[in-house]
Parts: structure tokens; C-alpha cells; sequence
């Protein structure tokens, strides 16, 4: 379970993972992960594709839980990406200047709360590894990495909307996957909401570019403590 409590109305941050998977859940696993959710606090319970048993969807709409926005999981080897043509420049964060400057950049690019950005700025105490894209002087994207037991996990991407269209993702993306190759990894995983309907499909696109593909949708429940 992971629980932000400086970002309570943001699903995305405040969430239920992995259940039903290592074993099936039963309804006190569900009971006891809403209670542990806390109060005042907007959330996702993921059901995995293999997650068990099959009623599990329907103890969640029992609870009031509703459908949420799923994520789609990508995949890709650690082969470097095609080159991305972008004037921003990269740097990995390797001072206290530039982790506040992430934390500030993850913070805007998300429109979560001023609360949250000394959390952010302390993920490399965490073992992320994290990276900012300047314009000039001026942060425009940030993005972060956590590697273990060969696999790359790729999260924290945003760009600040001022600096949209400008490349820094696909940079930020290029530069991660090179450092999952220097860090021994052989898989690099990433993930962002599901396509469909008039949701926003840009991050979606940056990373299909950046040579992954589409691997499983997790669906997410929308509940409220």
C-alpha cells in the first residue's frame, strides 16, 4: 500500500497494489486495506490481470469502489533508443539544488499540492534514481528511475506545462534507459493511463516512441476512505 498523505486527492499517489496476486484475496483483505487507507483520502485499488479470485471486482463495487482510469504496463529491452531531437538539456540530480528542483517540477507537472514536493525531492534517500530536463536555466521536465534484481522501473514523468512539446520526455526517457543499461538491468518497465475516449494520450505516444511495447492493462477502483 502506498498512502501520500500531503496529496490526498490524488489516486495516482494514494493506492492499493498487489492484491489477489501472490494468493487470493479474501473480503477481510479488501475490509482491512480500506481501513488502512485512512480518511479524507482519495484512492486506487489495482486489480491485476491475474488477480484472484474472479469476485474480487465485484467485492470492490460492494464496497462502493467504482472503475477508475487503467494503466497500461509497457516493456522494452535496454538496447538504446533512437535519438530525440530536443535543445533541453539533461542532467541527473546529484545535489540538494536539483532535488528540490525535481520535487518542485513532479509537483507542478501533476498540480499536487506545495506539500508534497519535500517528499519528492528526498527519493533518491529512497534508492530512485532522478533526473531533470532544463530549458536554458529553466526546469521544463523531470522524470525518475528505481532499479532492482535486473528490472528498471521508470516513473515521475512530467513536464512543466509551459515547456510542453518540446522533447523533454523523450529525452528524459533515452537517458533512463541508458542508465538502466549501465546499471546491469536487462528489462525496462513503464506504465501510464490506458488510451480510450478524449483522455490525453501524449505520454502514451512518447513512450511507444521510445520503443516499448504495450504489455498488460492494470485496472484501477476509484474509492474514497
Amino acid at each position: 500500500m502506498l498512502r501520500v498523505p500531503e496529496a490526498p486527492e490524488s489516486p495516482m499517489l494514494n493506492r492499493v497494489v498487489g492484491l489477489g496476486v501472490e494468493a487470493p484475496a479474501t473480503e477481510a483483505d479488501i475490509d482491512e486495506a480500506l481501513r488502512a487507507m485512512g480518511v479524507d483520502v482519495a484512492f486506487y485499488v489495482a486489480v491485476a490481470p491475474r488477480a484472484r479470485p474472479a469476485a474480487l471486482p465485484e467485492w470492490l463495487r460492494a464496497r462502493g469502489l467504482e472503475p477508475g482510469w487503467g494503466w497500461m504496463l509497457f516493456r522494452r529491452d535496454v538496447k538504446p533508443p533512437a535519438s530525440a531531437a530536443t535543445s533541453l538539456r539533461v542532467v541527473e540530480v546529484d545535489t540538494v539544488e536539483h532535488a528540490e528542483v525535481f520535487g518542485r517540477v513532479v509537483r507542478v507537472s501533476y498540480e499536487l499540492p506545495e506539500a508534497i514536493e519535500p517528499r519528492l525531492a528526498r527519493m533518491r534517500d529512497a534508492g530512485w534514481r532522478c533526473w531533470v530536463a532544463f530549458h536554458g536555466d529553466e526546469p521544463a521536465g523531470a522524470g525518475a528511475l528505481f532499479a532492482a534484481e535486473g528490472v528498471a522501473y521508470l516513473g515521475y514523468a512530467g513536464t512543466v506545462p509551459a515547456h510542453r512539446g518540446k522533447g523533454a520526455q523523450s529525452a528524459l526517457l533515452a537517458a533512463r534507459i541508458r542508465r538502466a543499461a549501465e546499471l546491469g538491468c536487462d528489462l525496462v518497465i513503464t506504465e501510464t493511463g490506458e488510451r480510450g475516449g478524449d483522455r490525453p494520450s501524449n505520454s502514451y505516444r512518447n513512450i511507444r516512441r521510445a520503443g516499448f511495447t504495450e504489455d498488460v492493462v492494470t485496472a484501477n477502483w476509484l474509492g474514497r476512505s
